[in-house]
């Protein structure tokens, strides 16, 4: 009887035979049917992978393997596929297939098969020259590649060659050929602007001041969640009866008096949009997106001729941005070191803090009873557009995000309901449609995911926020925000600038 190619490394590389090794095998890019097959099945059956509970595009197998080196690859809906984020083995004929190693837990048994003196051939096959340098490490009895650490020199190549990038395009290459965009009169009464939002599946809409002939701010779901807990608030002077006639500008005087910010001489501060003009760089919108910790910028044509009007173009967002930048590198990621790293390697986002870790930051999660007016107040108070809802075990099952308080529109759900008396999950229920989906709601990855694929996520439309789940348990290790993204691509800078705005902040108080 012959021994298989496994078998013969194996014995190679010293292992006993008779060892297995529990082994996790993850197809995170979603699919109808995901079968596994490998040399560890001789190639011949074929184990069918299911899709984590609440996370259908996350399919998973364990299989008990000797130890050793395995190759494998993956049945996604009848087409053949190999994860291109691993290491990889192509064959003589073209074929390309995803490699592992499983090891006991002694470290003398690391395989001289992956010694980086030895050629980057094994039994006449070609070997990935980047996978072949990744370091092996163990991470819950589970033998995984881990990428060598990034040099603080190849960050800083990163960040100058996209700030370059992003200086170099203007706001107009990212205009679409068509399209439309919605703006408010301010004279619009509350109740019918936020009916609008909601028929139009739109959270922001700019405001158009018809004597001024200008825009004069924006209106967003986080106006309607003030408004919400105003009408909640038995001492408020607004009634449901009030906003059936309530202005938009109203509101927004009344707003300014309630949160008003003074200039250094005491006075109001008057503050008109914050907009940005087609000829203005990518990197100038992102920053004015940072700056004032805003979802979407409105770009805004003025002509200097008199009698003319400011024209909306667009509302531009830093999903668009991102799209811009991986779209440039896609088939060029080599020149953007950072790209293939793991995220796990970088302080990017917000991490579950570790057990005793007193410095880090906590991670604003709901549970699926939580009452929607704590709901409100915590994502009014922690400044963020969605907040991860998890059950018992700290999995995730679903989000609830500012964009969702616009259902309570429909119908006049909100002149019917009391926030104290009504749970996230019946709040989500009454936003369900059929065009609704979890996979679009809720953006996931892992913690060995590179950076490129989380680029590549949140720069879908509609999205800001990628939740960083365990694979397997689905318990949320961390977020990654849009926001999070840029602040790192663009370094010090936006640093600085922040540094510059908390000075301005105090400099008004005094």
């Amino acid at each position: 009887m012959f021994a298989s190619r496994t078998e013969i490394l194996q014995e190679v590389a010293g292992f006993p035979a008779t060892v297995l090794v529990p082994t996790q095998f993850v197809w995170p890019y979603g699919g109808r049917r995901v079968l596994l097959t490998g040399s560890f099945t001789r190639w011949s059956e074929h184990l069918t992978m299911s899709a984590m509970e609440g996370c259908p595009t996350v399919f998973q197998v364990i299989c008990n393997l000797t130890p050793g080196l395995h190759q494998y690859k993956f049945c996604v809906d009848g087409e053949w596929r190999h994860d291109e984020y691993k290491p990889s083995i192509t064959g003589n004929y073209g074929i390309v297939n995803t490699v592992t190693v499983c090891l006991t837990r002694e470290p003398n048994s690391l395989p001289a098969l992956f010694s980086p003196r030895q050629p980057n051939s094994i039994m006449g096959m070609e070997v990935d020259n980047e996978a072949s340098q990744h370091a092996l490490v163990e991470s819950d009895g589970i033998i995984q590649y881990a990428a060598p650490r990034i040099s603080e020199a190849d960050i800083r190549i990163s960040r100058q060659r996209i700030s370059v990038f992003l200086s170099a395009h203007m706001a107009y290459d990212i205009l679409p050929d068509s399209g439309k965009v919605i703006a408010l009169d301010v004279n619009l009464p509350i109740k019918q602007a936020f009916h609008i939002l909601h028929e139009q599946g739109i959270s922001v809409a700019p405001l158009w001041d018809s004597v001024r002939c200008q825009f004069v701010g924006v209106l967003s779901a986080m106006d309607f969640i003030l408004i919400l807990q105003e009408l909640g608030n038995h001492g408020s002077n607004l009634t449901e009866e009030e906003l059936e006639t309530h202005t938009i500008s109203a509101w927004k005087e009344g707003k300014h008096q309630m949160y008003k910010q003074l200039d250094k001489h005491g006075k109001p501060l008057q503050r008109g949009i914050i907009h940005a003009g087609p000829y203005d760089s990518l990197k100038d919108v992102a920053i004015k997106i940072l700056q004032n910790n805003m979802s979407t910028v409105p770009i805004i044509h003025s002509s200097d001729q008199e009698g003319s009007y400011p024209q909306l173009l667009h509302l531009a967002s830093l999903s668009e941005v991102l799209r811009c930048i991986c779209r440039h590198y896609k088939h060029s990621s080599t020149s953007l070191p950072i790209l293939q790293q793991p995220i796990c390697e970088f302080s990017l986002g917000t991490w579950v803090p570790r057990i005793g870790d007193q410095r880090g930051r906590p991670l604003a999660m709901l549970r699926p009873n939580t009452l929607l007016s704590s709901a409100l107040s915590l994502l009014a108070q922690a400044e963020v557009s969605s907040i991860p809802i998890v059950d018992e075990n700290d999995a995730l099952v679903d989000v609830y995000a500012r964009s969702d308080i616009t259902a309570l529109a429909k119908d006049r759900v909100y002149a019917q309901l009391h926030l104290d008396e009504m749970s996230i999950r019946q709040a989500l229920q009454l936003g369900q449609d059929a065009n609704s989906s979890y996979g679009q709601r809720c953006q996931m990855c892992l913690r060995s995911d590179s950076l490129q694929k989380v680029m590549e996520r949140l720069a879908s439309p509609g999205v800001r926020r990628v939740i960083i789940i365990e694979a397997g348990s689905r318990r949320v290790e961390g977020i990654i925000s849009l926001s999070d993204v840029f602040r790192f691509l663009l370094g010090r800078l936006i640093q600085t600038i922040i540094l510059h705005l908390m000075c301005r902040k105090l400099t008004r108080g005094c």
